[in-house]
């Protein structure tokens, strides 16, 4: 388990990066999470461009959560960048948007996405969801992603 393991929530609307920080926090994952507020944002992070370019500060996710309805470069834009990049083949992609259309799963799904998820319509709902990511990962045959906080013995 990697306690280190950064998550990147490329989200452009404040009020899901907040509710997905609270999310997270509730179901005690104490993972480093990064933003970025649009689809050029997330593309000139992950490749370390302007001030992202300090790898300390800035280092590469393990795991992004990524909305297909952003400005600049739309989601589907940035997962199409992120599977052309040979550095981020390891890198999890899971779609996190208010989309309920078929088309648009099958597309993330096309493009590399590893699920497809339709944000909840409720806090709660979103901290379940995130819980559950969470025992899944933490399950799955390879390498767990995500963890809970360290017990402060």
């Amino acid at each position: 388990m990697n306690p280190n393991a950064v998550l990147l929530l490329v989200e452009d609307d404040p009020n899901d990066v907040f509710l997905m920080k609270r999310a997270l926090k509730t179901a005690k994952i104490g993972n480093p999470l990064k933003v970025a507020e649009n689809g050029q944002e997330a593309i000139d992070y992950l490749a370390g461009l302007g001030k992202f370019a300090n790898r300390e500060r800035f280092p590469l996710p393990s795991l992004i959560f990524l909305d297909l309805k952003l400005p600049y470069k739309s989601g589907f834009e940035v997962l199409q960048w992120i599977r052309s990049q040979s550095f981020l083949n390891s890198t999890l992609v899971v779609v996190l948007t208010s989309s309920e259309e078929d088309r648009d799963s099958r597309k993330s799904q096309e493009l590399g996405s590893r699920s497809f998820l339709v944000k909840p319509p409720t806090p709660a709902m979103l901290t379940t969801l995130m819980a559950s990511l969470n025992d899944y990962w933490m399950k799955a045959a390879y390498s767990p992603l995500l963890s809970r906080p360290r017990s402060r013995e």
